[in-house]
């Protein structure tokens, strides 16, 4: 049996070692996070500092609920980031078989138009679609938040799924307009199960950004009938104007990133699929 030479052991050793540095860079905060959110309020401060959980205060997880309007919260961010989800995907979808598949003047320039405005700053458009809101009477509802969200996830979807139509093979929609299909026809029942790798990628992506957005949440809502769980967790207050409810604050933090994490383990090998067949790739 061969032996690992001494630079190989090296190596493996440098090796493990970044991987247990990246790991640790980005475990610890959710581990952090699940720590001060079981400690007891009294004890957040106390030293020296307990990396160990001693006794687990679950009841700051029961007083997010009946101290906050933390469920309004979570069916806002919910319902928000579902619709932003399902209509960047119904737009995203014909716009991408169009760009992907016909050609038409000014297409090179509305491709570097798509990928020019996703990289825009929230704050560019901040002022301009606040007045559009407000006029439009969008001003904290849902509407609001999932018109204000597609700016950032319809150029995101569409620039994606465009690339995944190129790379489909041509064979199958051309065997589907000999059959007599319709363009939307292929599209829906030839192509779109083709798309699902990239559609779960692209939707997902589409989701956590929605879900974790925090600036267009906190702009365009005024009370809780449409705020989000972002802003809801920076604006969470304590019995008096001295206490800051950080057990709270941290227990909510964990509550909202476990759907993520579930729909992440859920998807996992449409999101691997996605992902390794250029689904996106620029």
């Amino acid at each position: 049996m061969k032996k690992n030479s001494p630079l190989q052991l090296l190596g493996n050793i440098a090796f493990w070692i970044v991987v247990l540095v990246i790991l640790f860079y980005v475990l610890f905060p959710f581990y952090w996070a699940i720590n001060t959110s079981l400690k007891a309020p009294q004890s957040l401060s106390q030293t020296p500092i307990q990396y160990l959980p001693v006794q687990f205060h679950v009841q700051n997880y029961f007083d997010v609920f009946t101290n906050q309007p933390f469920g309004r919260n979570l069916l806002n961010s919910l319902a928000v980031a579902v619709g932003t989800v399902i209509l960047s995907l119904l737009l995203s979808v014909l716009a991408a078989y169009a760009l992907g598949r016909f050609r038409f003047r000014g297409k090179a320039a509305m491709m570097y138009t798509i990928l020019a405005v996703s990289v825009f700053p929230q704050i560019a458009v901040l002022g301009g679609l606040f007045s559009f809101i407000r006029q439009a009477g969008l001003y904290n509802t849902w509407g609001g938040l999932i018109f204000s969200y597609m700016i950032f996830t319809l150029p995101f979807t569409v620039w994606v799924l465009t690339s995944f139509v190129r790379d489909i093979p041509g064979e199958l929609e051309e065997a589907a307009l000999v059959d007599g299909a319709s363009p939307l026809q292929t599209l829906f029942k030839v192509l779109l199960p083709v798309m699902t790798p990239a559609l779960v990628t692209t939707g997902l992506l589409a989701f956590i950004n929605a879900w974790n957005e925090f600036l267009f949440a906190l702009t365009f809502t005024s009370d809780n009938n449409a705020r989000t769980v972002p802003p809801a967790i920076g604006l969470f207050s304590g019995a008096s104007q001295y206490e800051s409810p950080f057990a709270q604050i941290m227990a909510a933090s964990v509550i909202v990133t476990i759907p993520l994490i579930v729909l992440v383990l859920v998807f996992q090998r449409n999101i691997v699929s996605g992902l390794t067949a250029g689904a996106v790739k620029g």
